[in-house]
């Protein structure tokens, strides 16, 4: 259109010549704005073109065409969670929880294998693994994520005895819920990874509480004394395997000195008997030496003479002769 042409005021005709770039000017600026958008490091986009799904953009800065195509932002690097008995009041370095809500209350309260009540709350952590089936292949993919987590728990829990869900089997409990419920999100192609599932706490209703308690006490004192027990166990049986051990090889080792004591015993025998059958005179003279020169010292002091020995002086001077010597 020709502005020269219409019969506008030549004023009004100065002022649309004036303003005609700077609109046309800020109409291109308005359609580079809306054209060019900015993906985060944590995030994909989604690109849809008249809502039908056309593309995904990775982080940065991207083009799309505008008023004809969409983008949605979707955090797949960043890890979230599902709180479920309990709500984070405040978060921080002394975080306060939430659970006396009528919503969490009905979460946490299971019935387990043993028909008995327990209260659980746990988190589930997830992270997005893929954005078109988190996006448009399920409805409301974070309301169905909740209610299949707390289907799955309650599966897991109603498999178990109470004692099982309070004590030891709390580890067991959150690997099997996880594997559970990373089954049921690939069968509902939510899109969703389950990193972690932590049982944040499990206590019995408060009704019974006291009992349980109670009970928890007694098996942990049983516990106790039975570690004492077998810590006892551990110093006395070994100490007496020693001891037994001990006295077995002093007694190995006594037999063997009287076996070879003896060995040598018939071996000097045997030896004195050969050199006897040479010279039986020379050598019933040398081994009655060899006796006497052993065995004079040991008997004292004794005089042995002849039955006509009638003079005692001799004796005498023999016991001064000796003390004289000494």
């Amino acid at each position: 259109m020709n502005i020269e042409k219409l019969k506008l005021p030549p004023q009004l005709q100065k002022t649309l010549q004036f303003w005609r770039p700077i609109v046309s000017l800020l109409f291109l600026v308005l359609i580079l704005w809306s054209s060019l958008f900015q993906i985060s490091t944590e995030e994909v986009g989604v690109i849809t073109r008249f809502g039908k799904y056309v593309r995904q953009v990775e982080p940065g800065l991207n083009f799309k065409i505008p008023l004809v195509e969409d983008v949605y932002k979707v955090p797949v690097e960043r890890q979230q969670k599902l709180e479920f008995g309990f709500r984070t009041a405040q978060a921080g370095v002394n975080t306060r929880y939430n659970n006396q809500s009528s919503n969490t209350k009905d979460e946490s309260l299971m019935l387990t294998g043993d028909l008995n009540l327990a209260e659980v709350q746990w988190v589930v952590q997830y992270r997005v693994d893929n954005a078109y089936n988190n996006l448009f292949e399920v409805r409301n993919p974070q309301s169905t994520l909740r209610t299949l987590s707390e289907a799955a728990m309650r599966q897991i829990v109603g498999d178990r005895t109470v004692n099982e869900v309070l004590t030891v089997g709390r580890t067991e409990i959150g690997s099997k819920s996880q594997e559970l419920i990373q089954q049921i999100c690939r069968e509902y192609s939510l899109g969703i990874k389950i990193e972690q599932v932590v049982l944040q706490d499990v206590n019995p209703p408060e009704p019974v509480k006291a009992a349980f308690n109670a009970v928890n006490e007694a098996q942990q004192e049983k516990e106790t004394l039975i570690n004492q027990a077998k810590s006892e166990y551990n110093k006395v049986i070994p100490k007496a395997r020693g001891q037994a051990e001990e006295t077995i090889q002093q007694a190995e080792g006594y037999a063997a000195e009287r076996v070879n004591n003896a060995d040598g015993e018939a071996a000097r025998f045997t030896a004195l008997y050969n050199e006897f059958v040479k010279a039986p005179e020379v050598t019933k003279r040398r081994v009655y030496l060899e006796t006497m020169s052993s065995v004079m010292p040991k008997i004292g002091n004794v005089v042995i003479t002849d039955d006509k020995g009638n003079n005692v002086l001799p004796l005498l001077q023999m016991e001064m002769n000796k003390k004289n010597i000494k």
